[in-house]
């Protein structure tokens, strides 16, 4: 579970319903059924026309995943770097076979891009062909991932549209009814406006910030796939494991870099007390 998307979704309506609340003695004067279907009807139906089919519903698929926990905010690069470097020190020892080792069914589960990359390694391609088929498999990655919150951001686009369509309808039904009951204008109005308050509500509280959301952590992927991706080049060059942990540090905070004689050793120590 995402805690901030949790918190700013709950703590964006809190203050929405809070100011009502606390604003109105009516506050039920705001939830009016038609005009919730124009405006979340109407987004969704566009969005569909707007899209394959397949990509309109990997938007709202996306929008589940922006509430869930993302995996590569809880994997320091500094560990990518680590391990890169202990591959370096694998193939020292025991050639590529030591790396297809490593390649477990684990890693290929929780990190596919890396696991892919290091059989690019065993296989023997240069480290000039493993980063040309990186590159191609990450820019195709990110087109298939950027389409859909391209997808939620339009709906972010077309939902105050909408809700002014729907103020449209409530201000043609009123106006045709004002011969007849003048006194209804008033609450007719209001119920005209809403649609346009639902639109906003939806737009800038919901599509927009999960698109925009999704969308940081697509970079914070493409930032540590590059990085592995030098990794593995490195690697496929036969790169000494010193000149691996320089050149991948450069991705790292300076606070927060792996390094060999403190990092390594430690591991190595740990690994030998608990045995």
């Amino acid at each position: 579970m995402s805690l901030g998307t949790w918190f700013g979704f709950i703590g964006g309506f809190a203050m929405v319903i809070g100011s009502i609340i606390t604003a109105t003695d009516r506050p039920m004067a705001f939830i009016d059924i038609p005009s919730i279907i124009v405006v979340v009807g109407g987004t969704i139906m566009a969005c569909f026309i707007s899209y394959e089919m397949k990509t309109a519903l990997s938007a709202f698929k996306t929008i589940g995943r922006a509430f869930k926990k993302y995996k590569d905010i809880d994997s320091p690069l500094k560990d990518e770097v680590g391990r890169i470097v202990k591959w370096g020190y694998i193939i020292q020892k025991n050639g590529l076979q030591g790396l297809e080792n490593e390649v477990t069914d684990s890693l290929r589960r929780d990190n596919p891009f890396l696991a892919y990359g290091a059989d690019l390694v065993v296989t023997g391609y240069t480290g000039t062909e493993i980063m040309q088929i990186l590159e191609h498999m990450m820019e195709s990655q990110s087109e298939r991932q950027r389409l859909s919150t391209s997808a939620l951001m339009k709906m972010g686009g077309d939902a105050p549209a909408f809700g002014m369509l729907g103020t449209l309808i409530g201000l043609v039904i009123m106006l045709s009814d004002m011969s007849s009951d003048p006194s209804s204008i008033g609450p007719a109005m209001a119920v005209a406006l809403i649609t346009t308050f639902y639109g906003v509500i939806m737009a800038r509280l919901f599509c927009i910030p999960l698109a925009t959301k999704m969308n940081v952590r697509f970079d914070q992927t493409d930032f540590k796939n590059n990085l592995q991706m030098n990794g593995l080049v490195l690697l496929a060059e036969r790169k000494s494991p010193r000149y691996i942990q320089d050149k991948l540090n450069s991705f790292v905070d300076v606070s927060d870099q792996f390094l060999i004689d403190r990092d390594l050793n430690r591991d190595a120590t740990s690994s030998g007390s608990e045995s």
